[in-house]
């Protein structure tokens, strides 16, 4: 199966695209070819920067079962070459609002930080951020956010919350289980508040695993990183929702900025 999408622009990063728009683009194909509504986990190998323009996905059935269904994917820029290489399983899978069906140990809790309205939206034009920065509704923790104004807080760590920005009516758009891939690779590099190189910092692959559909509102996220090694370094991800709940994890393997 193969179906068309576009990059547009303004979704990215220094003339790339972000990775975690053109995850969620291959990841919306795949969900549909699969027949069901929610992403459980995916894995994407990213091959080449995505630039504004045409692309396909080629979706490949590995497996169907009565619960889940797996799915390999290849996204192609508009020359035919692939970008991004995935492997995808899709379920259905409970809301936020329905967790007492699950038996759940859960040893962990969202990091702590002001309210949503308490903290600064990012935005391009007002920090010289990424064009991307307008296409979301980022805020960061203050205390991560001190790497914009040329400082450090000594810790490889970005915290903060992700919400789609609002619309001309004043209202936002839910985040939903595709929504939560793009939230995975929406925050700066980790390694921005440490004493390393600040530049782009390519991913390699990324997998994200979807727990639940989030509950309206924005999303609470940490991202931290334990090892910078051999020019590689690895970003851990969790994602909870307005109630609490963790609803994604991820974990990112990127290379080091040169420097």
């Amino acid at each position: 199966m193969r179906f068309a999408g576009e990059v547009h622009d303004g979704w990215d990063i220094g003339g790339n695209a972000n990775g975690g728009y053109l995850l969620a683009i291959a990841a919306r194909a795949m969900r549909d070819a699969s027949g069901r509504p929610d992403p459980v986990s995916v894995t994407a190998h990213y091959l080449r920067p995505g630039k504004p323009g045409p692309v396909s996905v080629e979706v490949q059935p590995v497996k169907e079962g009565k619960t889940f269904a797996s799915v390999r994917a290849n996204l192609l820029g508009a020359d035919g070459r692939p970008l991004l290489s995935l492997l995808g399983t899709f379920g259905t899978l409970s809301s936020t609002l329905d967790a007492s069906e699950h038996h759940e140990l859960v040893d962990a809790a969202p990091p702590e930080m002001p309210s949503f309205e308490e903290c600064k939206p990012r935005q391009h034009a007002a920090e010289l951020a990424p064009a991307f920065m307008d296409k979301v509704d980022l805020r960061l923790h203050p205390d991560d956010s001190v790497f914009s104004s040329g400082q450090k807080s000594g810790e490889a760590r970005m915290r903060g919350w992700f919400a789609w920005p609002e619309g001309a009516d004043g209202e936002r758009e839910e985040v939903d289980t595709i929504g939560l891939l793009q939230a995975t690779d929406a925050f700066p590099p980790t390694i921005f508040n440490v004493e390393l190189p600040v530049g782009w910092v390519p991913t390699v692959e990324l997998t994200t695993h979807v727990r639940a559909r989030p509950a309206p509102g924005p999303l609470r996220c940490e991202f931290t990183t334990r090892f910078v090694t051999g020019g590689f370094l690895e970003e851990d991800g969790e994602v909870w929702d307005a109630t609490g709940r963790l609803v994604a994890q991820s974990r990112q393997l990127a290379l080091v900025p040169r420097g």
